[in-house]
């Protein structure tokens, strides 16, 4: 089987690829990553320039690509960099966005005039230990949304904001009448926040349903899936240049076969993960797609957590530190595998949709 991703998608990675390495380095993330908006704007802009943000979009939208192998493409050089800025929700969003035929407002997200989020995550009180979501009343042009959403990706420096209920979804200015947004850094380095709605004027984006919703989650599972393995590859070679270098008993640890042995293992394992990503990405557009993208998230989640855990335990204390790389990886792939549902959602998931085919 062919596994190349084709010349074209080769040009936008190498692309990519390039101006990270020279645009952000490590000391560039450190700085980043203490700012308010957790990601740099100018920086932003200029991957829109270079057609970064086109590429996950089709034609039809004012995009240059938008197949499931260009999102996995632009999604593996964001997880080789842990580049941060709103990839995923942009990604998201503009999908409802293109789904509606709001061409000019997706053309201002693909030039990177404005930056949209997604809102989709119920909202949860930690004292109560209940979820709260967003409601939505009215007809016609003429909508209000009333509630809460939680753990919205940049939504601090978002301009717009894409609002799911149930099967519809709705589009807001951020800093429009009963908006309220309260956001925080992240784990990894990005940003995120909540958003409170109280009467606020929305519009509605025609032609998006469930099933739109659906196919939306699974374009989400290819760009986490392969921006997944691109982390865990990061963690395996960081932690073999270790074992290479760290030395006891006057040899360096990677001489040792228990050693050998647990980071041969994890390579089969990230390759597993690797196929189920490709598998992801191909099926896609076929009717048994959400089955293979609960494969790709479940295989995600757990080999994202044997490689952080290999990798850290390896490294020993450390592999802890804010100052070495590896400890950032390893959180993001922690929080990879949460995003859209963990391993064990997405197991029973797998299981009945098994079972239904």
């Amino acid at each position: 089987m062919d596994f190349a991703i084709g010349e074209d998608r080769q040009m936008l990675s190498d692309t990519m690829s390039r101006y990270l390495a020279k645009n952000f380095d490590w000391e560039k993330r450190l700085k980043v990553i203490e700012t308010e908006a957790g990601f740099d704007r100018a920086m932003w802009n200029e991957l829109a320039e270079l057609g970064v943000l086109g590429a996950l979009f089709p034609e039809d939208a004012g995009g240059f690509g938008g197949t499931a192998f260009d999102i996995g493409v632009v999604f593996a050089e964001v997880g080789r960099a842990i580049a941060t800025g709103p990839f995923l929700d942009t990604l998201l969003a503009g999908r409802l966005l293109a789904a509606a035929g709001e061409s000019d407002v997706l053309e201002s997200v693909i030039g990177g005039e404005k930056i949209v989020t997604l809102a989709h995550q119920p909202a949860y009180d930690a004292e109560t230990g209940e979820e709260s979501d967003v409601t939505a009343s009215g007809s016609g042009e003429n909508w209000t949304l009333d509630g809460a959403k939680g753990v919205v990706g940049y939504l601090g420096a978002a301009n717009l904001i894409v609002v799911t209920s149930g099967d519809k979804a709705f589009l807001l200015e951020a800093g429009g009448e009963g908006v309220s947004v309260s956001d925080y850094r992240m784990v990894d380095g990005g940003s995120g926040g909540e958003l409170k709605l109280s009467g606020a004027p929305a519009r509605l984006l025609s032609g998006v349903d469930a099933e739109t919703i659906a196919g939306n989650e699974a374009a989400g599972v290819v760009a986490l899936s392969w921006e997944g393995v691109a982390v865990m590859d990061q963690l395996r070679d960081q932690t073999l240049e270790y074992m290479r270098t760290r030395k006891q008993f006057g040899v360096p640890i990677g001489k040792f076969q228990a050693l050998q042995h647990r980071m041969a293992t994890l390579a089969l394992e990230i390759e597993q993960a690797r196929s189920s990503s490709i598998n992801a990405a191909a099926h896609f557009d076929k009717p048994e797609r959400d089955r293979f993208a609960a494969a790709a998230k479940y295989t995600l989640g757990r080999v994202g957590n044997l490689a952080a855990e290999e990798a850290i335990q390896i490294h020993g204390g450390i592999g802890m530190t804010w100052e070495l790389p590896l400890s950032h990886y390893a959180k993001r792939m922690v929080m990879l595998g949460h995003m859209l549902g963990d391993e064990d959602e997405h197991l029973s998931r797998y299981i009945e949709l098994l079972r239904a085919a």
